[in-house]
């Protein structure tokens, strides 16, 4: 499950990597003499006329228009940038299923992991030199599990998801109710991979860079934000809170689809835990504003509001995030941006976000061709966004969309929601009985989950208490001394199997770590 949810982050720019053909690579020349510095390569130069783009920019309400009817994704909005120019910015659909509002470019979308690059442009405004992001984090209450890394961690390291935690690290504490207080407390926990040898996508661990710094700064992540980004660059209706997005009468409601292929507004998403990770919110009109900052290296306006060479920090290859694409080649990481190279060694910057309940947006920039775009969309992934872009620059490129783009990114998006390897709907011929159900109550501790209850229901069965504000989970009995339950939130994973043990009990889908196992005191 946890390796899926990776892909929303990184698919995107190995698909972007690919989308040119493959070419050899070029032959060496001949050593320089002892006393010649070698030659530099040449550096690669602007492809894209206006008329490119232009093309590129007319087919877009028809590539909209025709993956939202394929999709049934609601509402969309959509902004390019071209040569410090707003050259489209339109929505699409509705803000809300079964209400007539429609979405406009001052529609406020939850952007989800587009937070990302707009959380390492604050951090660029906020520190003094690129130098800075190579200072060790220091964040009370924050540590890693191995002593020597929280004594070495950067804010480059976190921002760059080379820290050594695992995938996704923190996030089913959020599910679970825990605060933000909590969970990087508890990171320490969190077995670790090869420090700066290994990618894994963490929210918490980004989270914790970005805290860190605004922490240093005097100030909540909220007014760092306002006064790094948001005022200065007139992002009137951008915000890090969700009760922003909540208060905003133009707001794109969060849609999953449903069984039958039709969307509804089922569920809530308050990313504040992980804000600098996952809580922005923002409009295309906005994102345009952001789009031109980032391709006028940090200049807007007229007015510097970024330091320039900060800014290039974030756009730099920290860590390979993807070792081979089709076409042979490998896909970056940087300081929350996916990075990559394209055949004529142009740098491509992208960045996907999902929430499973219902959001999903893509940023993707050609920084030499000066030239951006941002979809973003009120329900859950289904590849839409990043569809929108690969395509976008496909004909900018080529004339035409070199293939369907639509299934590809649709594809890693398939299977979002992990599923256990065992089907606890059916139990096996010949189960077990379960024992009483007073072999099974109790209160159980766990170190990284905290507490959980096993309580008899008065109307039969037993129902499993998680969390600080506890979340209820009927069980259902399945075979001796293992029963299962629905799982549920960002990160559900269908149903789960609970076996209690000698004293234990231990939820499967909580367990990808090790971490859990449950212990009556």
């Amino acid at each position: 499950m946890r390796r899926l949810r990776a892909l929303t982050a990184v698919g995107a720019a190995a698909l972007l990597a690919a989308a040119g053909t493959a070419t050899a690579a070029p032959t060496p020349p001949p050593a320089p003499t002892p006393t010649s510095a070698p030659t530099p390569p040449p550096a690669p130069t602007a492809q894209l006329t206006d008329a490119q783009v232009d093309r590129a920019v007319s087919r877009l309400d028809a590539t909209v228009t025709e993956m939202m009817r394929r999709t049934g994704v609601p509402g969309v909005s959509v902004a390019v940038v071209h040569d410090d120019e707003v050259v489209y910015l339109k929505g699409f659909g509705l803000r809300r299923v079964g209400d007539p509002a429609p979405v406009g470019p001052d529609t406020v979308f939850q952007v989800a992991s587009v937070s990302k690059p707009i959380t390492s442009t604050i951090v660029a405004g906020a520190l003094k030199a690129p130098a800075d992001f190579d200072r060790r984090v220091e964040l009370p209450g924050f540590a890693l599990k191995d002593p020597w890394v929280t004594g070495h961690v950067t804010t480059a390291d976190l921002l760059s998801h080379r820290s050594g935690l695992p995938d996704h690290a923190g996030d089913l504490l959020e599910d679970l109710g825990y605060d933000q207080s909590y969970i990087l407390d508890h990171l320490r926990l969190e077995p670790l991979s090869p420090f700066r040898a290994s990618y894994n996508y963490t929210n918490f661990g980004f989270t914790a860079a970005a805290e860190a710094v605004a922490r240093e700064r005097g100030a909540s992540w909220q007014k760092l934000s306002d006064d790094v980004l948001f005022k200065p660059a007139k992002m009137t209706n951008s915000s890090t809170e969700y009760s922003a997005y909540e208060r905003a009468a133009d707001r794109a409601t969060i849609h999953a689809e449903n069984p039958d292929g039709t969307w509804s507004p089922r569920f809530v998403r308050n990313a504040d835990a992980q804000a600098p990770a996952g809580g922005v919110s923002s409009t295309a009109r906005d994102m345009a504003r952001w789009l031109r900052l980032q391709l006028g290296d940090g200049k807007l306006d007229g007015k510097q509001i970024v330091p320039a060479d900060n800014l290039a920090r974030t756009h730099l290859p920290e860590i390979v995030s993807v070792p081979v694409t089709p076409t042979g080649t490998s896909g970056f990481y940087g300081l929350g941006w996916n990075v990559s190279y394209d055949q004529a060694g142009r740098l491509r910057l992208s960045h996907s976000g999902g929430f499973l309940l219902g959001a999903n947006t893509n940023v993707t920039l050609l920084p030499l061709e000066q030239l951006g775009i941002v979809v973003l969309t009120n329900g859950t992934p289904v590849g839409l966004p990043d569809a929108v872009a690969l395509d976008f620059f496909d004909v900018a490129e080529h004339g035409k969309a070199t293939t369907d783009w639509l299934p590809l990114t649709a594809s890693l998006y398939a299977g979002l929601e992990g599923r256990s390897p065992t089907d606890y709907t059916k139990p096996p011929a010949g189960a077990k009985a379960a024992q009483a159900d007073s072999a099974y109550t109790g209160t159980y501790d766990n170190p990284y989950y905290g507490k959980a209850t096993v309580t008899a229901d008065p109307d039969g069965g037993l129902v499993l208490s998680l969390g600080p504000e506890p979340q209820r989970y009927p069980l259902t009995h399945y075979d001796g001394d293992v029963f299962s339950f629905e799982t549920v939130g960002e990160n559900r994973a269908g149903r789960t199997g609970v076996t209690f043990g000698d004293g234990t009990l231990r939820v499967e889908y909580l367990d990808a770590d090790h971490l859990g196992t449950f212990t009556r005191p």
